[in-house]
Protein backbone atom coordinates (compact mmCIF):
# COMPACT_ATOMS: atom_id res chain seq x y z
CA UNK A 1 0.00 0.00 0.00
CA UNK A 2 1.56 3.50 -0.84
CA UNK A 3 2.22 5.85 1.64
CA UNK A 4 3.20 9.50 2.52
CA UNK A 5 6.38 8.83 0.82
CA UNK A 6 5.71 6.78 -2.22
CA UNK A 7 4.07 7.75 -5.62
CA UNK A 8 0.84 8.28 -6.14
CA UNK A 9 -1.02 6.26 -9.01
CA UNK A 10 -3.92 5.09 -7.92
CA UNK A 11 -7.06 7.54 -7.41
CA UNK A 12 -10.16 6.49 -6.00
CA UNK A 13 -13.43 8.83 -6.40
CA UNK A 14 -16.07 8.38 -3.54
CA UNK A 15 -19.17 9.74 -4.72
CA UNK A 16 -20.73 10.54 -8.33
CA UNK A 17 -22.91 13.40 -9.24
CA UNK A 18 -21.54 16.41 -10.49
CA UNK A 19 -18.89 16.67 -8.81
CA UNK A 20 -17.30 12.71 -8.79
CA UNK A 21 -17.84 13.02 -12.38
CA UNK A 22 -16.12 16.53 -12.91
CA UNK A 23 -13.20 15.37 -11.43
CA UNK A 24 -13.57 12.27 -13.24
CA UNK A 25 -13.77 13.30 -16.78
CA UNK A 26 -10.48 15.94 -15.91
CA UNK A 27 -8.35 13.35 -14.42
CA UNK A 28 -8.64 10.68 -17.14
CA UNK A 29 -8.63 13.36 -19.92
CA UNK A 30 -5.25 15.14 -18.72
CA UNK A 31 -3.72 12.70 -16.41
CA UNK A 32 -5.43 9.58 -17.74
CA UNK A 33 -2.43 7.71 -18.81
CA UNK A 34 -0.77 8.22 -15.49
CA UNK A 35 -3.19 6.87 -13.40
CA UNK A 36 -5.91 4.40 -12.70
CA UNK A 37 -9.24 5.97 -11.88
CA UNK A 38 -12.22 4.37 -10.15
CA UNK A 39 -15.19 6.06 -9.09
CA UNK A 40 -17.37 4.80 -6.41
CA UNK A 41 -21.12 5.61 -6.59
CA UNK A 42 -24.78 4.01 -5.68
CA UNK A 43 -27.64 4.54 -7.87
CA UNK A 44 -29.98 4.08 -4.72
CA UNK A 45 -28.41 7.60 -2.93
CA UNK A 46 -29.65 10.66 -5.01
CA UNK A 47 -27.63 13.99 -5.68
CA UNK A 48 -28.95 17.32 -4.66
CA UNK A 49 -28.56 17.89 -8.21
CA UNK A 50 -30.21 21.58 -8.27
CA UNK A 51 -27.04 23.13 -9.67
CA UNK A 52 -28.27 24.00 -13.04
CA UNK A 53 -26.65 27.81 -13.30
CA UNK A 54 -23.14 28.24 -14.44
CA UNK A 55 -20.60 30.72 -14.58
CA UNK A 56 -18.37 30.87 -17.70
CA UNK A 57 -15.41 29.76 -16.43
CA UNK A 58 -17.00 26.36 -17.39
CA UNK A 59 -16.72 27.20 -20.91
CA UNK A 60 -12.64 27.00 -20.75
CA UNK A 61 -13.17 23.97 -18.66
CA UNK A 62 -14.86 22.16 -21.85
CA UNK A 63 -12.34 23.66 -24.29
CA UNK A 64 -9.54 22.42 -22.05
CA UNK A 65 -11.05 18.76 -22.21
CA UNK A 66 -12.11 18.99 -25.66
CA UNK A 67 -15.72 18.54 -24.90
CA UNK A 68 -17.84 19.52 -28.52
CA UNK A 69 -20.24 22.30 -27.08
CA UNK A 70 -23.65 21.63 -29.42
CA UNK A 71 -23.25 17.69 -28.08
CA UNK A 72 -22.63 18.84 -24.29
CA UNK A 73 -26.04 21.18 -24.72
CA UNK A 74 -27.71 18.46 -26.69
CA UNK A 75 -27.33 16.10 -24.20
CA UNK A 76 -28.23 19.03 -20.87
CA UNK A 77 -30.46 20.77 -22.31
CA UNK A 78 -28.86 23.56 -22.16
CA UNK A 79 -29.82 27.36 -23.22
CA UNK A 80 -27.71 30.35 -22.83
CA UNK A 81 -26.85 32.43 -19.62
CA UNK A 82 -25.60 36.24 -19.74
CA UNK A 83 -26.38 37.03 -16.44
CA UNK A 84 -28.79 36.83 -13.74
CA UNK A 85 -31.66 39.84 -13.12
CA UNK A 86 -32.10 40.64 -9.56
CA UNK A 87 -35.42 41.60 -8.36
CA UNK A 88 -36.55 43.35 -5.31
CA UNK A 89 -32.77 42.77 -3.56
CA UNK A 90 -31.55 46.67 -3.54
CA UNK A 91 -35.17 47.33 -2.24
CA UNK A 92 -38.86 46.45 -3.16
CA UNK A 93 -39.93 46.73 -7.18
CA UNK A 94 -35.85 47.54 -7.57
CA UNK A 95 -34.55 45.52 -10.83
CA UNK A 96 -30.95 44.86 -11.77
CA UNK A 97 -28.47 42.76 -13.69
CA UNK A 98 -25.20 41.43 -13.15
CA UNK A 99 -24.08 40.85 -16.42
CA UNK A 100 -21.19 38.48 -17.47
CA UNK A 101 -19.86 41.17 -19.97
CA UNK A 102 -17.56 44.22 -19.62
CA UNK A 103 -18.58 48.12 -18.89
CA UNK A 104 -17.68 50.09 -21.69
CA UNK A 105 -14.08 51.00 -22.07
CA UNK A 106 -11.67 51.76 -19.40
CA UNK A 107 -8.14 53.73 -18.70
CA UNK A 108 -5.19 52.44 -17.93
CA UNK A 109 -5.71 54.72 -14.72
CA UNK A 110 -9.26 53.66 -13.78
CA UNK A 111 -12.06 51.62 -14.96
CA UNK A 112 -14.92 52.82 -17.16
CA UNK A 113 -17.59 53.20 -14.12
CA UNK A 114 -15.35 56.74 -13.05
CA UNK A 115 -16.45 58.51 -16.36
CA UNK A 116 -19.68 56.89 -16.23
CA UNK A 117 -20.17 58.73 -12.91
CA UNK A 118 -18.95 61.95 -14.12
CA UNK A 119 -21.12 61.87 -17.01
CA UNK A 120 -24.11 61.43 -14.83
CA UNK A 121 -22.52 64.45 -12.91
CA UNK A 122 -22.22 66.12 -16.23
CA UNK A 123 -26.21 65.22 -16.66
CA UNK A 124 -26.17 62.29 -19.15
CA UNK A 125 -28.85 60.43 -17.87
CA UNK A 126 -27.80 56.87 -18.52
CA UNK A 127 -27.56 53.26 -16.84
CA UNK A 128 -24.09 51.66 -16.29
CA UNK A 129 -25.99 48.60 -18.02
CA UNK A 130 -26.41 50.66 -21.21
CA UNK A 131 -22.44 50.30 -22.05
CA UNK A 132 -22.41 46.58 -21.50
CA UNK A 133 -22.72 44.34 -24.63
CA UNK A 134 -24.09 41.09 -22.67
CA UNK A 135 -26.28 43.07 -20.66
CA UNK A 136 -28.51 44.55 -23.52
CA UNK A 137 -28.53 41.58 -25.24
CA UNK A 138 -29.88 39.75 -22.45
CA UNK A 139 -32.70 42.04 -21.88
CA UNK A 140 -33.58 41.79 -25.65
CA UNK A 141 -33.85 37.98 -25.17
CA UNK A 142 -31.42 37.78 -27.94
CA UNK A 143 -28.24 35.37 -28.23
CA UNK A 144 -25.75 33.49 -30.64
CA UNK A 145 -22.63 32.06 -30.62
CA UNK A 146 -19.55 30.95 -32.85
CA UNK A 147 -15.53 31.09 -32.86
CA UNK A 148 -15.99 35.12 -33.35
CA UNK A 149 -18.54 35.80 -30.90
CA UNK A 150 -17.32 38.81 -28.64
CA UNK A 151 -20.26 37.43 -26.23
CA UNK A 152 -19.35 36.34 -22.82
CA UNK A 153 -21.99 33.84 -21.36
CA UNK A 154 -22.32 30.12 -19.39
CA UNK A 155 -25.45 28.23 -19.34
CA UNK A 156 -28.38 26.68 -17.59
CA UNK A 157 -28.02 22.99 -17.49
CA UNK A 158 -29.72 19.60 -16.34
CA UNK A 159 -27.46 18.70 -13.14
CA UNK A 160 -28.15 14.79 -13.90
CA UNK A 161 -28.02 14.73 -17.21
CA UNK A 162 -24.40 16.85 -17.18
CA UNK A 163 -23.23 14.00 -14.70
CA UNK A 164 -24.61 11.63 -17.04
CA UNK A 165 -22.66 13.06 -20.02
CA UNK A 166 -19.32 13.52 -17.69
CA UNK A 167 -19.70 9.35 -16.76
CA UNK A 168 -19.73 8.62 -20.82
CA UNK A 169 -17.04 11.09 -21.44
CA UNK A 170 -15.07 9.71 -18.26
CA UNK A 171 -15.82 5.94 -19.21
CA UNK A 172 -14.46 6.14 -22.82
CA UNK A 173 -11.22 8.04 -21.05
CA UNK A 174 -10.63 4.59 -19.10
CA UNK A 175 -12.40 5.75 -15.70
CA UNK A 176 -13.93 2.25 -14.06
CA UNK A 177 -16.93 2.95 -12.33
CA UNK A 178 -18.35 0.62 -9.25
CA UNK A 179 -21.58 0.51 -8.39
CA UNK A 180 -21.90 0.13 -4.61
CA UNK A 181 -22.62 1.76 -1.24
CA UNK A 182 -19.96 2.52 1.09
CA UNK A 183 -20.37 0.67 4.39
CA UNK A 184 -16.51 2.05 5.99
CA UNK A 185 -13.95 4.23 5.29
CA UNK A 186 -10.44 2.10 6.39
CA UNK A 187 -7.85 4.17 7.72
CA UNK A 188 -3.86 3.06 8.37
CA UNK A 189 -3.34 3.13 12.23
CA UNK A 190 -0.25 4.15 11.88
CA UNK A 191 -0.63 7.38 9.13
CA UNK A 192 -3.75 8.18 9.73
CA UNK A 193 -4.73 7.74 5.74
CA UNK A 194 -7.57 6.58 4.03
CA UNK A 195 -6.36 2.58 3.01
CA UNK A 196 -9.92 1.49 1.28
CA UNK A 197 -13.55 1.82 0.76
CA UNK A 198 -15.01 -0.91 2.17
CA UNK A 199 -18.64 -1.53 0.40
CA UNK A 200 -22.04 -3.27 1.52
CA UNK A 201 -21.15 -5.91 -0.69
CA UNK A 202 -17.90 -6.56 0.73
CA UNK A 203 -15.29 -5.51 -1.89
CA UNK A 204 -12.44 -3.45 -0.94
CA UNK A 205 -11.39 -0.70 -3.15
CA UNK A 206 -8.24 0.44 -2.24
CA UNK A 207 -6.21 4.06 -3.20
CA UNK A 208 -3.49 5.75 -2.91
CA UNK A 209 -5.09 9.18 -3.40
CA UNK A 210 -9.51 9.48 -2.35
CA UNK A 211 -11.33 12.39 -3.30
CA UNK A 212 -14.70 13.15 -1.28
CA UNK A 213 -18.03 13.34 -3.68
CA UNK A 214 -20.38 12.25 -1.13
CA UNK A 215 -22.24 15.55 -1.00
CA UNK A 216 -22.87 17.61 1.98
CA UNK A 217 -22.62 14.48 4.50
CA UNK A 218 -18.52 14.24 3.82
CA UNK A 219 -18.28 10.11 4.36
CA UNK A 220 -14.24 10.47 4.24
CA UNK A 221 -13.09 14.17 4.59
CA UNK A 222 -15.71 14.51 7.81
CA UNK A 223 -16.93 11.38 9.22
CA UNK A 224 -13.53 9.84 9.14
CA UNK A 225 -11.27 11.76 9.02
CA UNK A 226 -13.02 14.56 11.30
CA UNK A 227 -11.99 17.81 9.51
CA UNK A 228 -13.77 20.91 11.43
CA UNK A 229 -16.53 22.97 9.59
CA UNK A 230 -16.44 26.69 9.71
CA UNK A 231 -20.13 27.88 10.02
CA UNK A 232 -20.67 30.86 8.36
CA UNK A 233 -24.58 31.22 8.92
CA UNK A 234 -23.96 34.50 10.99
CA UNK A 235 -22.67 36.08 7.56
CA UNK A 236 -25.40 33.95 5.15
CA UNK A 237 -28.35 33.38 7.04
CA UNK A 238 -30.71 31.09 4.64
CA UNK A 239 -30.19 27.39 5.72
CA UNK A 240 -33.18 25.74 3.65
CA UNK A 241 -33.91 25.45 -0.48
CA UNK A 242 -36.66 24.15 -1.85
CA UNK A 243 -36.38 23.20 -5.45
CA UNK A 244 -39.51 22.39 -7.84
CA UNK A 245 -39.22 21.47 -11.89
CA UNK A 246 -42.15 23.00 -14.21
CA UNK A 247 -42.43 22.89 -17.57
CA UNK A 248 -41.54 25.93 -19.79
CA UNK A 249 -44.56 28.05 -20.69
CA UNK A 250 -42.95 30.29 -23.27
CA UNK A 251 -39.58 31.22 -24.88
CA UNK A 252 -36.23 30.57 -22.77
CA UNK A 253 -34.91 33.81 -21.57
CA UNK A 254 -31.02 33.71 -21.97
CA UNK A 255 -30.08 34.95 -18.07
CA UNK A 256 -31.34 33.60 -14.83
CA UNK A 257 -33.86 35.53 -12.23
CA UNK A 258 -33.05 35.88 -8.79
CA UNK A 259 -36.39 37.44 -6.80
CA UNK A 260 -35.78 38.22 -3.32
CA UNK A 261 -38.74 38.06 -0.92
CA UNK A 262 -39.44 38.83 2.72
CA UNK A 263 -36.86 36.01 3.90
CA UNK A 264 -34.80 35.01 1.53
CA UNK A 265 -35.01 34.75 -2.75
CA UNK A 266 -36.47 32.85 -5.43
CA UNK A 267 -34.36 31.09 -8.67
CA UNK A 268 -35.66 30.56 -11.69
CA UNK A 269 -33.69 28.92 -14.60
CA UNK A 270 -35.23 28.58 -18.26
CA UNK A 271 -33.41 24.97 -19.71
CA UNK A 272 -35.18 23.99 -22.67
CA UNK A 273 -38.15 21.86 -22.38
CA UNK A 274 -38.43 22.87 -18.64
CA UNK A 275 -37.44 25.60 -15.80
CA UNK A 276 -35.92 25.02 -11.90
CA UNK A 277 -37.10 27.31 -9.85
CA UNK A 278 -36.53 26.94 -5.80
CA UNK A 279 -36.72 28.91 -3.06
CA UNK A 280 -34.12 29.51 -0.71
CA UNK A 281 -34.88 30.50 2.77
CA UNK A 282 -33.56 31.20 6.50
CA UNK A 283 -35.71 28.66 8.62
CA UNK A 284 -35.61 31.00 11.05
CA UNK A 285 -37.59 33.24 9.47
CA UNK A 286 -39.83 31.28 7.35
CA UNK A 287 -41.57 27.35 8.58
CA UNK A 288 -41.17 24.99 5.70
CA UNK A 289 -44.83 24.66 5.28
CA UNK A 290 -44.71 28.56 3.92
CA UNK A 291 -41.72 28.04 1.65
CA UNK A 292 -43.16 25.35 -0.37
CA UNK A 293 -46.58 27.47 -0.14
CA UNK A 294 -44.76 30.34 -1.11
CA UNK A 295 -42.81 28.85 -4.19
CA UNK A 296 -45.74 26.71 -5.60
CA UNK A 297 -48.00 30.09 -5.66
CA UNK A 298 -45.00 31.99 -7.30
CA UNK A 299 -44.17 29.85 -10.16
CA UNK A 300 -45.49 29.14 -13.80
CA UNK A 301 -46.43 25.93 -15.67
CA UNK A 302 -47.22 22.47 -14.55
CA UNK A 303 -44.65 21.20 -12.01
CA UNK A 304 -43.09 17.89 -13.05
CA UNK A 305 -41.07 17.07 -9.98
CA UNK A 306 -42.49 16.88 -5.98
CA UNK A 307 -40.96 19.99 -4.04
CA UNK A 308 -38.20 18.90 -1.56
CA UNK A 309 -36.96 19.99 1.49
CA UNK A 310 -33.03 20.71 1.87
CA UNK A 311 -31.35 21.46 4.45
CA UNK A 312 -27.55 22.93 4.38
CA UNK A 313 -24.95 25.14 6.42
CA UNK A 314 -23.18 27.75 4.38
CA UNK A 315 -19.61 27.51 5.77
CA UNK A 316 -16.34 25.19 4.83
CA UNK A 317 -14.13 22.34 5.94
CA UNK A 318 -11.38 23.32 7.59
CA UNK A 319 -9.20 21.86 5.36
CA UNK A 320 -10.41 20.69 2.07
CA UNK A 321 -6.99 18.33 1.45
CA UNK A 322 -6.36 16.34 4.62
CA UNK A 323 -3.93 12.98 5.12
CA UNK A 324 -4.73 11.21 1.29
CA UNK A 325 -8.14 12.82 0.96
CA UNK A 326 -9.62 15.76 -0.91
CA UNK A 327 -13.37 16.76 -0.86
CA UNK A 328 -14.88 18.36 -3.34
CA UNK A 329 -18.33 20.38 -4.10
CA UNK A 330 -20.60 19.78 -0.92
CA UNK A 331 -18.11 17.32 1.30
CA UNK A 332 -15.84 20.59 1.11
CA UNK A 333 -18.16 23.29 1.64
CA UNK A 334 -21.03 25.01 0.70
CA UNK A 335 -21.95 28.66 -0.56
CA UNK A 336 -25.46 29.10 -1.40
CA UNK A 337 -26.06 29.27 -5.15
CA UNK A 338 -26.86 32.94 -5.57
CA UNK A 339 -24.38 33.55 -8.08
CA UNK A 340 -24.27 29.57 -9.24
CA UNK A 341 -20.81 29.23 -7.98
CA UNK A 342 -20.89 25.76 -7.04
CA UNK A 343 -19.88 23.58 -10.13
CA UNK A 344 -17.43 26.59 -10.85
CA UNK A 345 -15.73 26.01 -7.39
CA UNK A 346 -15.40 22.11 -8.23
CA UNK A 347 -13.84 22.69 -11.49
CA UNK A 348 -11.57 24.81 -9.62
CA UNK A 349 -11.02 22.31 -6.95
CA UNK A 350 -10.08 19.70 -9.61
CA UNK A 351 -7.76 21.91 -11.66
CA UNK A 352 -5.76 22.83 -8.48
CA UNK A 353 -5.62 19.34 -7.71
CA UNK A 354 -3.87 18.38 -11.12
CA UNK A 355 -1.50 21.63 -10.92
CA UNK A 356 -0.57 20.39 -7.36
CA UNK A 357 -1.18 16.94 -8.32
CA UNK A 358 1.10 14.42 -5.86
CA UNK A 359 2.90 12.47 -7.90
CA UNK A 360 6.49 11.43 -6.18
CA UNK A 361 4.09 11.02 -2.24
CA UNK A 362 1.57 13.47 -0.21
CA UNK A 363 4.29 16.32 1.26
CA UNK A 364 3.12 19.05 4.05
CA UNK A 365 3.54 21.80 1.80
CA UNK A 366 1.75 20.62 -1.45
CA UNK A 367 -1.53 20.14 1.09
CA UNK A 368 -0.87 23.60 2.98
CA UNK A 369 -0.94 25.09 -1.05
CA UNK A 370 -4.16 23.58 -1.64
CA UNK A 371 -5.76 24.53 1.55
CA UNK A 372 -4.46 28.04 1.15
CA UNK A 373 -5.66 28.78 -2.11
CA UNK A 374 -8.57 27.15 -1.39
CA UNK A 375 -9.41 28.79 1.60
CA UNK A 376 -8.76 32.24 -0.26
CA UNK A 377 -11.06 31.49 -2.79
CA UNK A 378 -13.98 30.51 -0.78
CA UNK A 379 -13.84 33.24 1.34
CA UNK A 380 -13.59 36.06 -1.84
CA UNK A 381 -17.34 33.77 -2.96
CA UNK A 382 -18.20 34.38 0.36
CA UNK A 383 -17.77 37.80 0.72
CA UNK A 384 -19.41 38.87 -2.56
CA UNK A 385 -22.89 36.96 -1.89
CA UNK A 386 -22.91 38.88 1.12
CA UNK A 387 -22.93 42.18 -0.18
CA UNK A 388 -25.95 41.47 -2.02
CA UNK A 389 -27.91 40.88 1.59
CA UNK A 390 -25.85 43.09 3.29
CA UNK A 391 -25.99 46.53 0.88
CA UNK A 392 -29.77 46.86 0.97
CA UNK A 393 -32.13 49.87 1.01
CA UNK A 394 -34.79 46.66 2.22
CA UNK A 395 -35.99 46.72 5.95
CA UNK A 396 -39.71 45.47 5.39
CA UNK A 397 -38.84 42.12 7.68
CA UNK A 398 -36.89 40.61 10.31
CA UNK A 399 -34.59 39.08 8.09
CA UNK A 400 -33.42 41.82 5.72
CA UNK A 401 -33.43 44.07 9.10
CA UNK A 402 -30.69 41.29 10.31
CA UNK A 403 -29.02 41.36 6.95
CA UNK A 404 -28.69 45.34 7.22
CA UNK A 405 -26.75 45.17 10.13
CA UNK A 406 -25.47 42.28 10.82
CA UNK A 407 -21.51 42.59 11.37
CA UNK A 408 -19.78 41.24 7.74
CA UNK A 409 -15.98 39.80 7.30
CA UNK A 410 -13.13 42.90 7.75
CA UNK A 411 -12.43 41.85 3.74
CA UNK A 412 -15.82 42.79 2.84
CA UNK A 413 -16.19 46.10 4.67
CA UNK A 414 -12.78 46.95 3.38
CA UNK A 415 -14.62 46.60 -0.57
CA UNK A 416 -17.29 48.93 0.44
CA UNK A 417 -15.44 51.50 1.95
CA UNK A 418 -13.21 51.84 -0.80
CA UNK A 419 -16.47 51.69 -2.92
CA UNK A 420 -18.10 53.99 -1.23
CA UNK A 421 -15.68 57.12 -0.62
CA UNK A 422 -13.60 56.80 -4.29
CA UNK A 423 -16.01 54.33 -6.27
CA UNK A 424 -12.97 51.55 -5.97
CA UNK A 425 -13.48 48.28 -7.02
CA UNK A 426 -10.69 45.69 -7.39
CA UNK A 427 -10.04 41.91 -8.72
CA UNK A 428 -7.15 40.46 -6.32
CA UNK A 429 -5.68 37.59 -7.80
CA UNK A 430 -6.70 34.49 -8.30
CA UNK A 431 -10.02 35.82 -7.49
CA UNK A 432 -12.97 34.93 -9.63
CA UNK A 433 -15.19 38.28 -9.55
CA UNK A 434 -14.21 40.18 -12.04
CA UNK A 435 -14.28 44.32 -11.11
CA UNK A 436 -17.18 44.69 -13.34
CA UNK A 437 -19.34 42.15 -10.93
CA UNK A 438 -18.40 43.89 -8.03
CA UNK A 439 -19.40 47.49 -9.74
CA UNK A 440 -23.02 45.99 -11.09
CA UNK A 441 -23.62 44.55 -7.85
CA UNK A 442 -22.92 47.31 -5.53
CA UNK A 443 -24.86 49.69 -7.97
CA UNK A 444 -27.18 47.75 -8.27
CA UNK A 445 -27.86 46.85 -4.43
CA UNK A 446 -27.81 51.05 -3.83
CA UNK A 447 -24.23 51.63 -2.92
CA UNK A 448 -23.69 55.52 -4.60
CA UNK A 449 -19.71 55.97 -4.55
CA UNK A 450 -19.44 59.73 -2.63
CA UNK A 451 -16.46 60.24 -5.24
CA UNK A 452 -14.37 58.94 -8.12
CA UNK A 453 -11.17 59.46 -10.07
CA UNK A 454 -10.37 62.72 -11.25
CA UNK A 455 -9.21 61.38 -14.51
CA UNK A 456 -12.69 61.85 -16.42
CA UNK A 457 -12.98 65.30 -15.62
CA UNK A 458 -10.18 66.14 -17.88
CA UNK A 459 -13.18 64.86 -20.87
CA UNK A 460 -15.63 68.02 -21.59
CA UNK A 461 -19.16 68.01 -22.36
CA UNK A 462 -18.63 67.25 -26.14
CA UNK A 463 -15.94 64.91 -25.91
CA UNK A 464 -18.30 62.54 -23.14
CA UNK A 465 -21.11 63.10 -25.63
CA UNK A 466 -19.01 61.26 -28.51
CA UNK A 467 -17.46 58.56 -26.04
CA UNK A 468 -20.64 57.41 -24.48
CA UNK A 469 -22.67 57.35 -27.71
CA UNK A 470 -19.87 55.65 -29.35
CA UNK A 471 -20.41 52.73 -27.31
CA UNK A 472 -23.85 52.78 -27.21
CA UNK A 473 -24.39 52.11 -30.84
CA UNK A 474 -21.54 50.04 -30.98
CA UNK A 475 -23.63 47.59 -28.81
CA UNK A 476 -26.99 48.26 -30.41
CA UNK A 477 -25.06 47.15 -33.61
CA UNK A 478 -24.35 43.89 -32.31
CA UNK A 479 -27.86 43.67 -30.86
CA UNK A 480 -29.64 44.13 -33.63
CA UNK A 481 -27.92 42.11 -35.68
CA UNK A 482 -28.37 38.83 -33.31
CA UNK A 483 -31.69 36.06 -33.57
CA UNK A 484 -33.88 35.52 -30.90
CA UNK A 485 -32.26 33.42 -27.80
CA UNK A 486 -34.93 30.50 -28.25
CA UNK A 487 -34.71 30.83 -31.94
CA UNK A 488 -30.84 30.40 -31.89
CA UNK A 489 -30.81 27.34 -29.35
CA UNK A 490 -33.55 25.67 -31.78
CA UNK A 491 -30.94 25.82 -34.33
CA UNK A 492 -27.92 25.03 -32.35
CA UNK A 493 -28.59 22.19 -29.88
CA UNK A 494 -31.93 21.17 -29.24
CA UNK A 495 -32.31 18.31 -27.47
CA UNK A 496 -33.55 15.11 -28.99
CA UNK A 497 -37.49 15.26 -28.00
CA UNK A 498 -36.86 11.53 -26.59
CA UNK A 499 -34.72 12.57 -24.15
CA UNK A 500 -36.88 15.39 -23.17
CA UNK A 501 -38.35 13.85 -20.27
CA UNK A 502 -38.08 15.19 -16.91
Amino acid sequence: MNHNNNKISKVVIAGGGTAGWIAAAALSKKLGELLDITLVESEQIGTVGVGEATIPPLRTFHQLLGIDEQAFMRATQATAKLGIAFENWGKQGDRYVHSFGKMGTSAWMCDFHHFWLHGREMGFDSEIGDFCLELQVAEEGKFATSEKSPLNFAYHLDAGKYAKFLREFSERHGVTRLEGKILEVQRNNETGSIDSLLLEDGREIAGDLFIDCTGFRGLLIAEALDTGYEDWSQWLPCDRAVPVQTRATGPALPYTRSIAHEAGWQWRIPLQSRVGNGLVYSSHYLSDEDAMEKLLSNIEGETITEPRVIRYQTGRRRQAWRHNCIALGLAGGFVEPLESTSIHLIVTGITRLMQLFPFGGISPSLVDEYNQQTRDELEKVRDFIVLHYHVTGRDDSEFWRHCKSMQIPDSLAHRIHLFRERAHAYQDGGELFRVDSWVQVMLGQGLVPEGYHPLPRLMNREEMRKFQQGIRSGISRVVSALPQHQEFIERYCMADEREVSP
